[in-house]
C-alpha cells in the first residue's frame, strides 16, 4: 500500500529527530492477543465468565484477590501465560528500525502490560508502561513496597472454570497471595514505584528536546475507552515542531495530524515500505 497518507507518514518520520512511540490494546491485537473492547471480545476469550456474567471491567478489579484468589489468578495467570507465548507482531522490529535512524531515538508510552517492548529489544530505560506489567508481581495487601519479578512463577489455569490452582503466587515478605503489578479498576493498593521511576527516565528524555527538536508522535491502537495514551500523545505533539500520527481501525479521526485507518501491524508495514 502506497497512499498519499502513508507517504505523508513516511515523510514526517524521515525527518524526525525522536520518536515518540504510544501503543494501545490494539498494538497486542495484531499479534493474536484478544481483544477486550467490549463484553463479547472479553467473553469469547473468557466464555466462563460469560457464564457468570462478569464483564472486563468487572474482572479488572484487585478485590477478587481477596474475595476469590483462584479466580483472580485464573484470568491473570491464563494471561501471563498467554503473554509469556505470544510473539509481538513484526510492526515491533519495524517500529525499532526507524527509531534507529532518528538522532535522539525515541521512546515507548504505554497502556499494555504484556511486556512486548522489552521482548522486542527496545531499550528497557526508553519505556513508560503507565499502567504496569503482568510481569511484574506486588503484595495483594500490601505489606510493603517491594515489587518483584514474575520470571519464575508458574499458575496452573483450569481452562474449563478458569480457575487457578494451588499454590497461588505469595508474598515473600508476609505470605498473603500476590498479585500483578497491574494498575487495575478502583485500585487504591497498586504500587506506583517501578512506574515511577520509567516516569522519571521519560522526563529526562524529554529535557533533550527542545523547540527545534522534530518530534514525531506514533500511536497505534489507543482508543477512548481508556484514552491514558491518547492523552499523552495528543500533549506531547501539541505546540512544538511535531506531528502526530494515528494509527487506528476504528477510531483514527484526528483534528490535526496523520490519520491512518488500519491495524498497527500492517500500517507500519507499509510506512516502512515507503522509507
Amino acid at each position: 500500500m502506497n497512499s498519499p497518507t502513508i507517504r505523508s507518514a513516511a515523510e514526517a518520520i524521515c525527518s524526525a529527530d525522536a520518536l515518540l512511540i504510544g501503543a494501545g490494546a490494539g498494538m497486542g491485537v495484531d499479534s493474536g492477543l484478544p481483544d477486550f473492547r467490549g463484553d463479547e471480545g472479553f467473553w469469547k476469550a473468557y466464555p466462563p465468565l460469560k457464564n457468570l456474567g462478569i464483564s472486563f471491567y468487572q474482572m479488572a478489579d484487585p478485590i477478587w484477590f481477596h474475595r476469590d484468589p483462584r479466580q483472580a489468578w485464573g484470568f491473570y495467570g491464563h494471561r501471563l501465560n498467554l503473554y509469556r507465548v505470544t510473539k509481538p507482531h513484526d510492526g515491533f522490529p519495524h517500529l525499532k528500525r526507524m527509531s534507529q535512524a532518528c538522532r535522539l531515538g525515541c521512546f515507548v508510552f504505554t497502556s499494555n502490560v504484556d511486556g512486548h517492548f522489552h521482548f522486542s529489544g527496545f531499550d528497557s530505560d526508553r519505556i513508560v508502561e503507565c499502567h504496569g506489567s503482568i510481569h511484574h508481581l506486588q503484595c495483594s495487601t500490601p505489606c510493603c513496597d517491594e515489587i518483584w519479578a514474575a520470571d519464575d512463577v508458574n499458575v496452573n489455569v483450569d481452562e474449563s472454570t478458569f480457575l487457578a490452582e494451588p499454590p497461588l503466587p505469595s508474598c515473600p515478605q508476609c505470605g498473603s497471595v500476590a498479585r500483578p503489578n497491574i494498575l487495575m479498576f478502583g485500585d487504591a493498593n497498586w504500587l506506583p514505584d517501578r512506574t515511577s521511576r520509567q516516569q522519571q527516565s521519560y522526563s529526562r528524555w524529554q529535557s533533550l528536546l527542545d523547540s527545534d527538536v522534530r518530534l514525531v508522535g506514533i500511536e497505534i491502537g489507543a482508543g477512548t475507552a481508556v484514552p491514558t495514551v491518547r492523552y499523552e500523545l495528543e500533549r506531547q505533539t501539541r505546540g512544538r515542531s511535531s506531528m502526530l500520527i494515528r494509527i487506528n481501525p476504528q477510531e483514527s479521526s484526528l483534528a490535526d495530524g496523520i490519520s491512518i485507518g488500519m491495524g498497527g501491524a500492517a500500517a507500519i508495514k507499509a510506512i516502512l515500505d515507503c522509507l
